[in-house]
């Protein structure tokens, strides 16, 4: 694909790439909740879906000997959370399974989605995972940093399937990151054809501020962010042609408050303000969102 036809495939909100979306399934709890979410956005996307698991690669003992019986084992594992995954799913046509050997959960989701060229990571919140998980102390904090692709974290216990609500998130901040994260999110809006939610959170005037400056000082900044911000997300909302668009800025913290955002079905943000370009590195906004989000977070690499 040419340059000039990959801008046409991205202002069309068409893919430009035909990557698969790949689940990271394990033992835990919050598996159903990724599966589903990996689902939806591969049939929204008409793209492919794999399930991917990943266990230990073989690793010596000493003089050049390995374990075999445990990885046998291990592998055994990955076989029943895949049939596991198969079952949830209903074993729907076209879904691939695959068990991948790699040092660890994060490493070899990344070097999976790198190659299949995903258009979606996909996994699970991790917080009720058993012991008896693959890889012991996993989060999905390690699964994510530094992927290549967009990456999506289902929390455990959703309340309605992914697509229920009919409108999609986003946590806009007028970055590069923000930018990254409203178009990846109106590709997918136009293909749902659900309005957009872009939501800015300005901190509480005693979180903006040091104290020190004094109640004027303070005051005149925040009116000056709060006017700041409304431009931003007004230029936002007009730059999304043929979606409808609704934006709101709200006033609290700003973890807690996107995490209390539940009339989306997915909530959009950029990974952080610096690191590599095409990587998701996450922030420390993006990190706590997504230990305490109620909704699925997609956390999208900035554009290179």
């Amino acid at each position: 694909m040419t340059a000039g036809a990959a801008g046409d495939a991205q202002r069309r909100g068409t893919a430009v790439t035909a990557g698969p979306v790949v689940v990271g399934a394990d033992p835990g709890a919050a598996a159903k909740d990724a599966l589903a979410l990996g689902h939806w956005a591969a049939t929204t996307l008409d793209v492919p879906l794999v399930v991917a698991v990943v266990h230990p690669a073989p690793s010596a003992l000493g003089s050049g000997r390995v374990d075999a019986e445990w990885i046998a084992d291990r592998h055994a594992a990955a076989e029943r959370v895949l049939a596991a995954a198969r079952e949830t799913l209903g074993d729907p046509p076209g879904v691939e399974y695959q068990v991948v050997a790699s040092s660890s959960a994060a490493h070899g989701l990344h070097d999976l989605a790198e190659h299949r060229q995903a258009a979606l990571l996909v996994v699970g919140s991790g917080a009720a995972a058993p012991t008896s998980r693959l890889f012991p102390g996993s989060t999905a904090e390690r699964l994510l940093a530094g992927s290549v692709c967009p990456v999506a974290v289902a929390p455990a216990g959703l309340p309605d399937p992914p697509g229920t609500i009919g409108r999609i998130g986003v946590a806009y901040v007028d970055t590069p990151d923000g930018r990254a994260a409203l178009e990846a999110a109106a590709r997918l809006a136009r293909r749902t054809g659900v309005p957009l939610l872009l939501v800015t959170v300005v901190a509480r005037g005693d979180a903006a501020m040091p104290f020190m400056l004094g109640k004027d000082a303070e005051r005149a900044f925040l009116d000056t962010a709060r006017e700041t911000y409304e431009q931003a997300l007004h230029r936002a909302a007009e730059s999304v042609p043929d979606v409808a668009v609704r934006w709101e800025l709200r006033s609290g913290d700003v973890v807690e408050s996107l995490a209390e955002l539940t009339e989306v079905d997915v909530l959009f943000c950029g990974s952080r303000g610096y690191g590599p370009a095409r990587r998701v590195l996450l922030g420390g906004v993006s990190a706590r969102l997504l230990r305490r989000a109620h909704r699925p977070v997609v956390v999208v690499p900035r554009a290179g």
